[in-house]
């Protein structure tokens, strides 16, 4: 074996500080988990800002661990741990089971029979071996349950419209339509954008959550949903849904 081969694949050669940095990220994604453990005993407890921050704290953990990983190399540093599989299963957790939990105890839908959807359809669209796609997009909507309830909560729906996007965004997930995943997209400008519109978006969400009064002053929730308008813009014209369609 060559020493170019060597330094690639044989983790004997990787360096102790490497090592630990593999780990970290690995427990940096990790504690996205412990992140929603702690989101369901508030929402339990009836705490429901409380369970809504540590939502939005999950969402930076999940935004900034894949740009970690790839720093490090963790696939490389560390082969016998799949950074996928545990990064899945923290997003089922958190991008789920906690927002749809939050939903419905929330009195956002209409029942905890509303909770099946949206849990069933993403179980589908998580176990789909090409959910991420070759070219970096997510294939049918990404379970993005958390938003939803965001907005479910935040601004003032109906629990019958509540449960009409439930209905349409689980359908969603079963239509292979391509959405963009903002940490992989390859245009400079629009991943400077949709990333830092993003970190924008949270912090606005962040005040509306904090300061509700204030908030709904400057009408700072419908101005959030901006971002998801350009996020759904983005989607459309980067992933060819013309063709999608045709």
């Amino acid at each position: 074996m060559s020493e170019t081969a060597r330094s690639v694949d044989d983790p004997r050669s990787v360096t102790p500080v490497r090592r630990v940095l593999a780990w970290a990220v690995h427990l940096f994604t990790a504690s996205g988990a412990v992140v929603g453990a702690v989101a369901l005993l508030c929402i339990w407890m009836g705490r429901l800002p409380d369970a809504a921050l540590l939502m939005i704290v999950a969402l930076f953990i999940d935004a900034v661990d894949g740009t970690l990983a790839r720093a490090v190399g963790v696939a490389e540093v560390l082969p016998g741990v799949d950074g996928r599989r545990l990064d899945d299963m923290v997003d089922y957790l958190n991008f789920v089971i906690v927002p749809v939990v939050f939903m419905v105890s929330a009195g956002s839908l209409p029942g905890w029979a509303w909770a099946a959807p949206p849990i069933l359809a993403s179980a589908y669209g998580f176990s789909q071996a090409n959910a991420k796609t070759d070219d970096d997009f997510f294939l049918g909507w990404p379970s993005y349950w958390n938003v939803v309830a965001f907005y479910c909560w935040l601004l003032p729906l109906s629990t019958t419209a509540s449960a009409a996007w439930v209905v349409v965004c689980s359908i969603a997930v079963f239509v292979p339509l391509k959405y963009v995943y903002p940490s992989r997209v390859r245009q400079p400008v629009l991943k400077h954008t949709l990333n830092g519109g993003g970190l924008l978006w949270a912090i606005v969400l962040a005040a509306a959550i904090l300061r509700p009064d204030w908030a709904a002053r400057y009408y700072l929730v419908e101005i959030s949903m901006s971002y998801v308008v350009y996020y759904m813009a983005a989607s459309i014209w980067l992933g060819d849904w013309k063709r999608g369609f045709a």
